[in-house]
């Protein structure tokens, strides 16, 4: 596994994949542990494009993205990670309505439990999946899923 690390405005990111595509991008600070890097190998160059979609992105300059994705997880996890990827930019959805999308009324619980285990948070938009009577939770912090909703709706378009 290759990785790299890069200040954005969010802090600092680690994002890291192989040739079959991203595995992980993790906040390095504030509420996401960061990943042990022991048996990875740090290669920068490996993830300039998609650091550079990001960046693009973290300035509004971007609404999707490009980057081949790989994000392990259950089949269940994956299946709710595809409904989050089809949320439009500057929109959100409740855990309820991702569920009801999703065939299963009741599965709110589960929906919120594979948006928290989201290894691609950004990439994988699960900031615009929002509790019914607030904001919900998120793996990078409260604080920074309010930053990129206010970064969608300014720059969303009209």
């Amino acid at each position: 596994m290759y990785y790299t690390i890069f200040s954005s405005p969010l802090g600092e990111l680690l994002l890291a994949g192989d040739e079959m595509g991203l595995h992980h991008l993790c906040f390095l600070e504030g509420e996401q542990p960061s990943l042990k890097t022991d048996e990875w190998q740090r290669d920068d160059d490996a993830f300039a494009s998609s650091r550079d979609e990001l960046l693009a992105y973290l300035e509004g300059r971007r609404r999707h993205f490009d980057a081949d994705i790989a994000p392990g997880g259950s089949e269940s996890q994956r299946e709710t990670w595809s409904a989050v990827m089809r949320i439009p930019y500057g929109q959100t959805r409740t855990y309820g309505d991702l569920a009801h999308r999703l065939g299963n009324d009741k599965a709110a619980i589960a929906i919120s439990s594979a948006t928290a285990a989201n290894p691609l948070p950004i990439l994988i938009p699960c900031h615009r999946v929002v509790a019914a009577d607030g904001i919900g939770s998120y793996v990078g912090g409260e604080a920074i899923k309010r930053q990129l909703l206010d970064l969608e709706r300014q720059h969303r378009p009209e």
